[in-house]
């Protein structure tokens, strides 16, 4: 699964430069006293709490009291804002949270989540985000882990989820709570991987990302909630088929498509762009999502993309890799809409130029991708007209895309050569390594589309095309190699295929292999 690696979002910067300043003050403040640590400790932490405590019993005791004259309990509201934002000072000492936790201050902290006044849950969300901020928690995990399992104990997910559906983006304020609140979730997925499944499963976090990635204006939340749907989606099936079940498949459609014929206008707008692809190629793990994405028109959607030659041109082959894997109406859905010429256009290099376009490892992953795409193409499309038309591409132009696919083969063996020679120096040099480390690393330098040029070649001589078979054999013998040499990349990739989709379809996949093999 390879899907964009999540980074720490850069905060919410919509705060006013009189905020700034005022946090400037504050740490003016606190360098002037030592530090933040030497202010705080198990005493200190105490009063904190006790004092919270107080003004908490006292907001709710005026307004039981006085429910319908508001400046009865005005003061009290402010008050009690002012002891959430010293509360903040906490995330200077993490080592104190198991002590936070201990003072049984959680549940009450989080109770105001619901508070009738807003800008109340507002305070929590904000001291929520600062106390698990992936810096403050870093070489604290005993503590990071005690606060969030305490945090979830008292239903903070579901807190938090059902304070976001009340949050406008409309208000500047509500709108920096909803990114916090988004933070918040990401850091506690950081410390506790599971949260991931769990937000899904008790809360309605995934509709909210759904119908916030629908909105067609861009703002930073939208972004946002890109990232995070891209997180809760990464490695977690259960999310996956539960979004699918959610329509989800054709909603992130929906949300790529308004850039099937324009570029994202920033840098940030283009990163969203990239969650959404990444979001779609998650949600095409699972064998119903594919269906569903067949049944939406997905794959028309990504020739149109590529066809158009913007941004998300390489996106789109990604996500048609991902929908043809292991599953034939993909690939037939694709020959049929003509996909073919878009697709092998990609394959001998003519692709749009673009800054991003230029770099070479970009070049590398198109190329890598489009082999994977027609690998997949040929695993799916056995027999009949399509097969014929897939085949028939290999002869055009005098089999120049035989000559493309040799000239791939030749540089990812090379590649393949240097790493395997890189790692027999390394254990000479007495680093100890493992044959899977070592299959691994070969992988990860180009062997794995190496073995997939090698189908891609056996699925043709295995066509008794006499044309095509006469110009593999030019073009090795003009290469110095035979065909043991494409056997061996072959026999290798079938001594390693996995048995991650069970014993039966890996006996089956061995088989097909082997057929391969044995033809040459």
């Amino acid at each position: 699964m390879e899907v964009s690696d999540t980074l720490k979002r850069k905060r919410y910067d919509g705060d006013n430069l009189m905020e700034a300043e005022v946090d400037l003050s504050l740490l003016e403040a606190v360098e002037k006293s030592q530090s933040a640590v030497d202010l705080l400790d198990l005493r200190t932490l105490k009063k904190l709490v006790l004092s919270f405590e107080r003004r908490l019993k006292e907001n709710i005791e005026a307004r039981l009291k006085y429910p319908d004259q508001p400046e009865r309990f005005a003061d009290s509201e402010v008050e009690l804002h002012e002891e959430l934002e010293k509360l903040k000072i906490l995330a200077g000492a993490p080592e104190l949270y198991p002590e936070l936790v201990n003072l049984n201050a959680i549940p009450s902290i989080l109770n105001l989540l619901s508070h009738d006044n807003t800008d109340i849950a507002i305070d929590v969300v904000h001291l929520l985000e600062d106390l698990t901020d992936e810096d403050v928690l870093e070489d604290n995990d005993d503590p990071a882990r005690i606060l969030v399992d305490s945090l979830i104990e008292n239903n903070v997910l579901e807190l938090l989820v059902q304070n976001l559906q009340r949050l406008s983006d409309k208000d500047p304020d509500e709108m920096s709570a909803i990114y916090n609140t988004l933070a918040s979730i990401e850091n506690m997925i950081e410390v506790k991987p599971a949260v991931a499944e769990l937000v899904c499963e008790r809360t309605k976090l995934l509709r909210w990302l759904l119908a916030k990635i629908k909105v067609r204006e861009f703002d930073s939340n939208k972004q946002y909630a890109s990232e995070i749907l891209a997180i809760l989606l990464q490695n977690s099936p259960a999310n996956q088929k539960r979004l699918g079940q959610m329509n989800g498949v054709d909603v992130v459609l929906q949300a790529v498509a308004m850039y099937k014929s324009k570029d994202p206008k920033t840098s940030d707008e283009e990163e969203m762009l990239e969650n959404l692809f990444d979001c779609l190629c998650c949600l095409l793990m699972p064998l119903e999502n594919k269906e569903r994405f067949v049944k939406a028109e997905g794959v028309e959607l990504m020739i149109i993309i590529m066809k158009q030659k913007k941004s998300a041109y390489a996106s789109a082959i990604r996500a048609l890799d991902f929908s043809m894997t292991k599953y034939p109406p993909a690939c037939e859905r694709f020959v049929d809409v003509l996909g073919l010429k878009t697709a092998f256009a990609a394959f001998m290099g003519k692709i749009p130029i673009s800054k991003k376009n230029k770099k070479e490892r970009y070049q590398e992953e198109l190329e890598e991708r489009i082999v994977s795409l027609i690998a997949s193409l040929f695993g799916g499309i056995l027999r009949g007209s399509r097969r014929e038309r897939l085949l028939s591409k290999f002869v055009e132009n005098e089999c120049e895309k035989i000559d493309r696919l040799m000239e791939l083969y030749i540089r990812y063996s090379d590649r393949v050569k240097a790493e395997t020679q890189r790692l027999e120096q390394l254990e000479l040099d007495d680093l100890e390594m493992d044959e899977e480390e070592k299959y691994n690393r070969r992988l990860e330098s180009g062997l794995y589309t190496l073995q997939l040029i090698a189908v891609i070649l056996g699925h043709l001589w295995c066509s008794e095309h006499s044309q095509m078979k006469a110009r593999i054999e030019l073009l090795l013998k003009q290469q110095k190699l035979t065909k043991k040499d494409i056997k061996d990349i072959l026999q290798e990739y079938h001594d390693n295929i996995g048995d991650l989709d069970g014993a039966e379809e890996k006996e089956r996949a061995q088989a097909r292999i082997q057929k391969i093999i044995s033809s040459f």
